[in-house]
């Protein structure tokens, strides 16, 4: 992937074309004012990695705490040992590692009285990084001493910030394959995040879909997907957006980017489908430019894969409907059945606590419960009147036939147990095998519940429907027995909510519109058609 730079020539951006001021913070914890003094002295002019060295004083290991609290991007601390106290500086150090737990920050332990504070002990006893005598400290010392400092706190800061990273691509490595939305912008984060650190950049850089190339998601738009720094911010990244948009789609870096700015393109199929934008805080050399296109391959490589997972979810969802639909053309008293059942499922289900990702899933599950009806004889299955035993235990072999059906295929295994065991009573005197219901999947047994109580709220050829407050009650009798004594209560609270007032409603207007098609005569249907 071609990596594209900005045009050196002046811009017409209002923003700071030196971008934000980057400095490492020393604190000097000191009670000696001309100490305090010598030290700004000796480092004035002080410069590591193009940033400058800003000092911050505190008079006492007290003051020092609160400038830690207000400052926790300090790199290095001078420490004197005998302030306030004779180990003033010695709690300060416990202080900064045990109760602010700060392992990032060096610390190099100053004194004037070595006897009062043995070098040796102290630096067998406390976490710190270096320990100097005032007397041996000469200005060459000091600054040798803190550009050490800060070399070890900037690498580390690029080991943690990678730690943060790898985290952020871990975390979402469990979804790599059914990487969704939020999955690809925990892997982002991490991707920046690594970015950020490997590089040594600053924290201001994003990366973002452009252009509405992956419309299930951003409609059309550029949208933020992960962000750090001020790019955090909406109004800046608004100011921007059109430009590195511009870029990635053509090319052509334009007018009103920061001039040290970098723009990456994200292609999937050679088609530009995002960018990385990155503020750097120095010039980046060959090996940085070839990590930033790796990630950047891995980014289109993630926004590939949500592509596809889209595709397959679609394709999983119509082999779904197409399957229902089978049931639904056989026994037309059950086809609007099917979606009330998959409504019912969703809302119990996140009333029991699962997420909205499970229960969409136990919905689309739960439409395959009665699918083994295409097994089962029309005369048998419109039957206006009572079923014999035997018709009746043809009935019953829906579910074996439902599980034939859909049992050699692993993604429909929730589908299958479902279709299988939704007969099945918790006291284990169900069908087909007589098992306790516990045993099964929990949309089973979801659906053991809600199909019953749509069936009685329903016409069917067999029964007039029952009043919705009957019909629950019935559900709540049967809570141990015949149904999952935590699923009931679940039901039944969504059920007094009023939850499910729509869904019963399209259950009762669907009777209606049974009443008034048997009324018509026998060769018209009801929609007016002649049925031959």
């Amino acid at each position: 992937m071609k990596l594209i730079r900005t045009r050196s020539e002046p811009q017409q951006s209002t923003e700071n074309p030196h971008g934000p001021r980057h400095t490492w913070k020393l604190l000097v914890v000191d009670d000696e004012p001309d100490m305090r003094e010598l030290t700004r002295i000796n480092l004035r002019g002080f410069r590591f990695g193009d940033r400058d060295l800003e000092i911050v004083e505190a008079a006492s290991a007290y003051e020092a705490r609160e400038v830690l609290a207000q400052n926790p991007d300090i790199a290095v601390a001078l420490v004197d040992v005998v302030m306030e106290t004779d180990d003033a500086g010695l709690r300060l150090v416990e202080y900064i590692r045990k109760d602010l737990k700060n392992t990032m920050v060096r610390l190099i332990i100053r004194t004037g009285q070595p006897g009062l504070a043995p070098e040796r002990y102290v630096i067998d006893h406390y976490d710190i990084d270096d320990y100097k005598d005032k007397t041996e400290l000469t200005a060459t010392h000091l600054y040798t001493a803190v550009r050490s400092a800060v070399k070890s706190y900037r690498d580390l800061r690029t080991i943690d910030l990678n730690r943060v990273g790898l985290q952020h691509v871990l975390k979402s490595a469990p979804d790599i394959y059914r990487i969704t939305n939020r999955s690809l912008d925990q892997f982002f984060k991490g991707v920046l995040t690594q970015i950020i650190g490997l590089c040594n950049l600053s924290d201001s850089s994003f990366i973002s879909t452009v252009d509405g190339v992956i419309a299930t998601f951003d409609n059309h738009q550029a949208t933020l997907q992960a962000a750090s720094g001020s790019l955090a911010s909406e109004d800046r990244f608004d100011r921007i957006r059109s430009q590195c948009s511009e870029a990635a789609l053509t090319g052509q870096m334009p007018d009103g980017l920061r001039k040290d700015a970098y723009v990456v393109p994200l292609l999937v199929q050679r088609a530009p489908v995002g960018f990385i934008y990155i503020e750097p805080t120095q010039d980046l050399d060959e090996s940085d430019r070839s990590l930033i296109s790796m990630m950047a391959q891995q980014c289109s490589s993630a926004l590939e894969n949500l592509r596809l997972h889209i595709d397959l979810t679609q394709s999983y969802d119509h082999m779904l409907d197409m399957l229902a639909k089978i049931a639904e053309f056989k026994d037309s008293t059950t086809g609007s059945h099917i979606n009330r059942i998959d409504h019912y499922t969703r809302l119990v289900a996140a009333e029991l606590g699962m997420s909205e990702e499970e229960a969409i899933l136990c919905g689309k599950a739960s439409r395959l419960h009665d699918v083994g009806k295409v097994g089962i004889p029309d005369a048998i299955l419109r039957k206006p009147g009572k079923l014999t035993a035997q018709e009746y235990e043809v009935v019953r072999s829906h579910t074996q036939i439902g599980g034939r059906i859909l049992a050699d295929d692993r993604i429909l295994e929730m589908a299958c147990d479902v279709a299988m065991h939704h007969h099945e009573r918790w006291d284990g005197s169900g069908y087909p095998e007589g098992r306790p219901s516990r045993e099964f999947h929990m949309v089973t047994r979801i659906v053991s519940v809600i199909d019953v109580f749509d069936a009685l709220v329903s016409r069917r050829p067999y029964k007039e429907p029952w009043e919705p407050l009957r019909a629950a009650q019935e559900i709540e009798n049967g809570a141990g027995t015949q149904f999952d004594p935590t699923v009931v209560p679940a039901f039944l609270k969504l059920f007094r909510r009023g939850s499910f007032d729509s869904i019963i409603l399209a259950a009762q207007q669907a009777s209606t519109f049974q009443d008034q098609a048997m009324q018509l005569p026998p060769n018209v249907s009801a929609t007016g058609s002649a049925t031959g």
